[in-house]
């Protein structure tokens, strides 16, 4: 199932990070690890906020997909399930 990972990291804790200069490696190791289909990134509601495409094959994979956001930002986290456009002709065309 495609879903849309969207992760708004806590300001000072990715202050911390960005002053070290671990930001840009960490974050590369994330998207390493969880290998999104798309990442996008800027400031959401005043925050850092990173939004990936992932395509997720079962749901215990969610802890391997937030945990690292959640360790490493003290990030608020929210999955949410997607479509792109052949998803959604799919499913409307079951409404037939």
């Amino acid at each position: 199932m495609r879903v849309l990972l969207k992760a708004t990291m806590d300001t000072e804790k990715s202050n911390e990070s960005l002053r070290s200069g671990k930001m840009p490696e960490l974050l590369t190791e994330i998207l390493d690890h969880i290998k999104p289909e798309a990442a996008y990134f800027g400031p959401l509601g005043g925050r850092r906020t990173a939004l990936l495409v992932l395509d997720m094959k079962d749901s215990s994979e969610i802890p391997a997909l937030g945990e690292p956001f959640l360790t490493e930002f003290n990030a608020e986290i929210e999955i949410t399930p997607i479509m792109n456009g052949e998803d959604l002709q799919r499913g409307l065309g079951q409404l037939r």
